[in-house]
């Protein structure tokens, strides 16, 4: 199992109304079923994938979150997961205030651009980096924007939402970024999870 998942299930608390966006074959929503109380829905734009999760029992709707999150109303959710997708879309700023529309909080995890071994590797083969967080090739690829950690933190000042919470995930062991270490972090971190959201809730 992710070490991802237990780290996204921790976040959360119980007795919460939870959407998965982009939630895939239902992995990451029968790891939140079982493992905390939670009334759990997802939204997902391949048709085969909401097909395998309604066979699982899940409740799953077919949908691009760019696009349709417009139908849930405010405050739907306790919490908004985005799991590893919001460089894959074509407009990330719309999907984030959607996200902080729909949901009181938003949990937000992105592949870190800015690690080691993605810099080294441009620096020396020249070519784009294929790591385990970044398995495609340039040509087919999904992710459109490359985000670092640091990027995040920026991007959150720049349209006005609050990271609650901000970790790091390096070699399975999870650890808090904060300003003083955002530089190692954004360095050695694979993946960053955010817990975020919009500054009027205080």
């Amino acid at each position: 199992m992710k070490s991802e998942y237990k780290i996204i299930t921790d976040l959360i608390e119980e007795n919460t109304r939870v959407l998965d966006v982009g939630c895939n074959d239902g992995t990451l929503m029968e790891f939140l079923k079982k493992n905390k109380d939670v009334d759990i829905r997802g939204i997902e734009i391949s048709k085969e994938k909401v097909q395998i999760c309604v066979s699982k029992g899940l409740t799953v709707i077919e949908g691009n979150a760019e696009f349709d999150l417009k139908q849930f109303p405010n405050d739907s959710f306790d919490y908004v997961i985005l799991g590893q997708t919001l460089q894959a879309f074509i407009n990330p700023e719309i999907v984030i205030k959607e996200l902080l529309r729909v949901g009181k909080k938003a949990i937000v995890t992105i592949p870190n651009f800015g690690h080691w071994k993605v810099r080294l590797n441009l620096l020396i083969k020249g070519t784009m980096p294929v790591t385990k967080t970044l398995p495609n090739n340039w040509y087919n690829t999904p992710n459109i924007h490359m985000c670092t950690i640091k990027d995040f933190v920026k991007f959150s000042r720049t349209i006005d939402f609050k990271i609650f919470k901000s970790l790091a995930l390096i070699n399975k062991n999870v650890s808090y970024i904060n300003d003083s270490n955002l530089f190692f972090k954004n360095l050695f971190a694979e993946l960053g999870i955010f817990l975020i959201e919009k500054y009027n809730e205080n």
